[in-house]
C-alpha cells in the first residue's frame, strides 16, 4: 500500500493544503488539536472532491442511459445466440463499439477519486511516522498526532503494535474497536449501495454481461474493503466511509427521481407521477417532462410500466404530449341532474351513453304501420271503405280514352304495328 501511495505523491501537496485550510476553519471552532477539527477537515475534503466529480457523475448517468437504450438490441442478440456464449459476447462488444458506449463507465467516479485517496493515505502515513509532508509543518504534525476520534488517533491502524499506539497517546483496545466498527460500516454501506442498484434500478428483463459484473462487484467490493481496511489509518477510514455514504445518498436520489426504464424503481416512480398528474392535471418539474417525453417518443416500444402510466392518464381524460406536457384529451361536458347537482363527463363518455340508448330494431310490420305513437296520444281510426272519387275524375278519364292514339299504344306494346299491313299469323301445324 505504501508503494502504491508513493506513486500519487505528486498530488500530496494539494491534498495536504486543502486539509490545512479546512483545519484552520474548524480549529477556530473546536480547537486546533481536537479530533473534530481534523476529522471534519477530512470529511470536507471528501465533499469537495465529490462536488468536483459531479460533471463526471453526470457523464456516468448519460452513459448508463445510453446502455439502457441498447437493451432491446441486447435482448435480440441473446435470443439469437443463446446457445453460443462466445458469439453472444462478441456481438455485444460490437454493439458497444458501434453505439459508443462503455459498460465500465460506472467505475469512472471510483477511478477518478483513487489518486486523492492514495494521496491522503500518504499524508496520514507520514503523520503516523512523524514526518512532515506537503504543507504540513512540524507544529501541524504535532497537532495531528494529538487528534483522536472516539479515542483512536487519526494515524493509527488496526495492525499497529502496542508501542506505536501508546506513542500516539491511545490504547490498543480503543484503536481496534474504532477501526473494526468503521470497517464494518464502510463495507456495509458499499454492499447496500451495490444491492440497491441491482435490486431496484436494473431492468431485469434483459441480462447482460454488465449486470453480471455489477452483481459480482456487489460481493467483491465489501470483501476488499474489509481485507484492506485493517491496513488503513483511521483518517483514511473516515475518508472512505464518508465517500461511501455520499455515493449511497447520491444513488438514492437518482433512483428516486430518474430510475432505469423497466426497473422496480421506475414502476414506483411512475405510480407517484401518475397520481400527481391526475390530481393536478399538470407536470411539476422539468425532469418529469423529460421522462414523459421519452415515454411518448418510444411509442410501441414502451415497457409494461410505461404503458400502464399512459393508460392511467387516458382513463383520467389526459394525454401526454411529445414535449413532455400533459393536456386534457377530450372536451368536457357538464351534466346537471334533476336534484341540481352537476357532474362533468367527457364527450366520448356522452357519445357512448347515447349509443347505448338507441331504440331496438323494429319488425317489418312495425315499420309498415309507421312510427309508434307516443304514450297518451290516440291513434286515428283507419277506414276500410273505398274513398270516393271526385265527380270530375270520371269525365276526365272518359275524355282521355276517347282521344285518338290512346289505344294505339297498348296495341304497339302487344306486338302489333302502328298503321299499315298487319303481320300475318304463322300457320298452325295440323
Amino acid at each position: 500500500m505504501d508503494t502504491i501511495a508513493s506513486l500519487f505523491s505528486f498530488i500530496t501537496t494539494p491534498v495536504s493544503w486543502v486539509i490545512v485550510q479546512f483545519h484552520t476553519v474548524y480549529g477556530a471552532i473546536f480547537g486546533p488539536d481536537t479530533g473534530w477539527a481534523w476529522g471534519l477537515s477530512i470529511v470536507s475534503l471528501v465533499i469537495l472532491i465529490r462536488i468536483c466529480l459531479i460533471p463526471l457523475f453526470v457523464k456516468q448517468i448519460k452513459a448508463t442511459r445510453a446502455m439502457q437504450t441498447l437493451q432491446p438490441e441486447m435482448k435480440k442478440i441473446q435470443e439469437r445466440y443463446k446457445n453460443d456464449k462466445q458469439r453472444q459476447s462478441e456481438e455485444m462488444m460490437k454493439l458497444y463499439k458501434e453505439s459508443g458506449t462503455n459498460p465500465l463507465s460506472s467505475c469512472l467516479p471510483i477511478l477518478a477519486q483513487s489518486p486523492f485517496f492514495f494521496a491522503l493515505y500518504h499524508v496520514l502515513n507520514g503523520i503516523a511516522s512523524g514526518q512532515t509532508i506537503g504543507v504540513i509543518n512540524q507544529p501541524l504534525l504535532e497537532s495531528a498526532r494529538k487528534a483522536h476520534i472516539f479515542g483512536a488517533p487519526l494515524a493509527a491502524k488496526f495492525k499497529d503494535g502496542a508501542d506505536t499506539i501508546h506513542a500516539l497517546g491511545a490504547s490498543v483496545v480503543d484503536v481496534r474497536v474504532v477501526t473494526v466498527v468503521m470497517i464494518v460500516m464502510m463495507s456495509a454501506s458499499q454492499f447496500y449501495t451495490q444491492r440497491q442498484l441491482m435490486t431496484k434500478n436494473v431492468d431485469t428483463t434483459v441480462k447482460t454481461p454488465f449486470m453480471q459484473q455489477q452483481k459480482m462487484l456487489m460481493y467483491v467490493f465489501p470483501i476488499m474493503f474489509a481485507v484492506f481496511g485493517i491496513n488503513f489509518p483511521v483518517g483514511v477510514l473516515v475518508y472512505w466511509l464518508t465517500t461511501n455514504v455520499w455515493t449511497m445518498g447520491q444513488q438514492m436520489y437518482v433512483i428516486h427521481n430518474n430510475p432505469t426504464p423497466g426497473s422496480k424503481a421506475q414502476e414506483a416512480y411512475l405510480e407517484r407521477l401518475g397520481k400527481h398528474v391526475t390530481q393536478h392535471g399538470k407536470v411539476r418539474r422539468r425532469s418529469e417532462k423529460t421522462i414523459i417525453k421519452a415515454i411518448v417518443t418510444k411509442g410501441r416500444d414502451r415497457n409494461e410500466f410505461e404503458r400502464k402510466f399512459i393508460n392511467g392518464l387516458s382513463k383520467a381524460g389526459l394525454a401526454a404530449q411529445a414535449d413532455g406536457s400533459v393536456v386534457r384529451s377530450e372536451s368536457q361536458v357538464v351534466v346537471e341532474s334533476e336534484d341540481g347537482t352537476t357532474t362533468t363527463t367527457t364527450a366520448t363518455a356522452t357519445a357512448t351513453a347515447a349509443r347505448r340508448q338507441q331504440p331496438k330494431r323494429q319488425t317489418k310490420a312495425q315499420r309498415q304501420s309507421g312510427p309508434k305513437q307516443e304514450a297518451g296520444e290516440s291513434e286515428p281510426a283507419i277506414s276500410l271503405a273505398k274513398p270516393e272519387e271526385p265527380q270530375d275524375a270520371k269525365p276526365a278519364a272518359a275524355k282521355q280514352r276517347s282521344q285518338p292514339g290512346a289505344g294505339t299504344r297498348s296495341k304497339a306494346q302487344s306486338g302489333q304495328r302502328k298503321g299499315g299491313p298487319q303481320r300475318p299469323k304463322s300457320p298452325s301445324k295440323k
